[in-house]
């Protein structure tokens, strides 16, 4: 795909500076200020040109890593083939600036594929000509206020394409990550995927088994995240994605478990309820359930085929060994495909193994107190009502437990003072009491 140039005016977008991150700004002039050119990239300039409030605000220049160091003594570099430097500023704010490169990582052939040498930096339209997609390979620049486009990014972004940059069927074999961003960036964004591009994720789906399990994971905790995980759940399936991502659900999702839903029905139910009350939660400033819960919540069906988990009233001894069971299971299949940390896949054993239990006594009254004891317990309800809401349409009212005085309540405890608190050369136990020496009666 060669690179044609399109400027666009200042006029004919919607890109202004004063819409970019003061600090991004302040790196950007700097560099100009020092000889250097700057642009923001990516999908800070996507984001922007669509309305949204970017994420990150990421600048590509022509200095190299060590010059932009000497320029900015508040930076570090780090990565190891094609360094960056990150820029830091007050409120744990960074900024990453990379300098403009020829070649991505992933699409070196021969020794530097194995070795990426140093002389890989480029120009700015060999660094749109390596990216992703073509709405993602965009600069702006902030003198002239123009966008720079080389490879029909805006376009695309006017007619909602998703396109990936190239010939789509070599770009996915160098990197099939790639073809996560592309259902990505289409649910996102509500865009459309380009033909060509769509007919060479479905044909090298499987591709996605040669990638590292940890980027997998990563990626895939992203589009959990999203807040539009139903649609990405629902174009992935049509992509033949989801499955390499979830191997435990390949030739399952047919299967009848509940209910008379299928285990695709259930699982786009639960994807339902995880963008809702993921949604909620940054509407509210919460926090968001940790990783190893919305796992655990979306191998519920998985766990049921397997180990018929919804019908199990298990106590004592028979609850250990159908955990045993469950442990065993992750550690063979998608704790290995995902990489998933050992206290990961413990959580994820816990909250699935005591989830029967919670379904068996739906009226809270009558739930076991020592599982009300339990440090996990109030996770393990968390897990049932999001399988409640997902299941029965019951929606969650506190899903935080701001109003649950059952989990909530704690014991009056009598809080000593810690080592730091007390003045210096008080011995430690001394006491203001009269009759006693060092605390002790006499």
């Amino acid at each position: 795909m060669p690179a044609q140039l399109n400027i666009i005016e200042s006029s004919e977008h919607p890109i202004t500076p004063d819409m970019i991150d003061g600090e991004a700004l302040l790196v950007m002039r700097k560099l100009n200020q020092a000889g250097f050119s700057s642009y923001l990239v990516g999908g800070g300039v996507r984001d922007l040109y669509l309305g949204k409030a970017p994420k990150d605000f990421d600048i590509g220049t022509d200095a190299r890593p060590g010059q932009i160091r000497r320029l900015f003594t508040n930076s570090r570099t780090i990565g190891r083939r094609f360094r960056l430097v990150q820029v830091f500023f007050k409120n744990r704010k960074t900024i990453e600036v990379s300098t403009l490169r020829s070649h991505s990582e992933h699409d070196l052939d021969g020794p530097e594929s194995i070795l990426a040498p140093n002389n890989t930096f480029g120009t700015p339209d060999q660094d749109a000509l390596r990216r992703d997609l073509t709405i993602n390979a965009l600069f702006y620049e902030i003198e002239n206020r123009t966008i720079i486009d080389y490879v029909g990014g805006v376009n695309d972004l006017d007619s909602g394409i998703i396109r990936i940059v190239g010939s789509p069927d070599k770009r996915i074999t160098h990197d099939p990550v790639r073809m996560l961003r592309v259902i990505r960036h289409s649910v996102r964004n509500n865009f459309v995927i380009d033909d060509q591009s769509w007919q060479a994720v479905r044909k090298n789906h499987q591709l996605l088994r040669l990638c590292p399990p940890s980027r997998l994971r990563d990626e895939t905790l992203k589009d959990i995240y999203s807040g539009v995980a139903c649609k990405w759940f629902q174009l992935s399936l049509e992509a033949d994605v989801f499955t390499e991502l979830f191997p435990v659900y390949q030739g399952q999702l047919a299967t009848v478990i509940d209910d008379g839903l299928s285990c695709r029905e259930q699982l786009q139910a639960m994807f339902v309820t995880i963008d809702r009350l993921n949604n909620r939660a940054v509407e509210q400033g919460d926090h968001r359930q940790p990783d190893y819960f919305l796992l655990a919540f979306l191998l519920i069906p998985w766990a049921t085929i397997h180990f018929d988990l919804i019908n199990q009233k298990l106590k004592g001894h028979q609850l250990y060994q159908l955990a045993k069971h469950i442990r065993e299971s992750i550690n063979e299949s998608i704790g290995i495909h995902l990489n998933l940390r050992r206290s990961t896949r413990q959580e994820i054993t816990t909250l699935l193994a005591h989830l029967p239990i919670l379904i068996h006594n739906k009226n809270q009254k009558t739930w076991p107190k020592w599982v009300k004891r339990k440090s996990y317990f109030k996770k393990c309800r968390l897990l049932y009502l999001f399988y409640q809401e997902a299941i029965e349409g019951i929606e969650i009212t506190d899903p935080y437990f701001s109003n649950d005085p059952s989990v909530n309540q704690q014991k009056n405890r009598k809080v000593g003072r810690s080592k730091k608190s007390r003045r210096k050369g008080r011995p430690a136990f001394s006491s203001n009491r009269k009759g006693g020496v060092f605390g002790f009666k006499s």
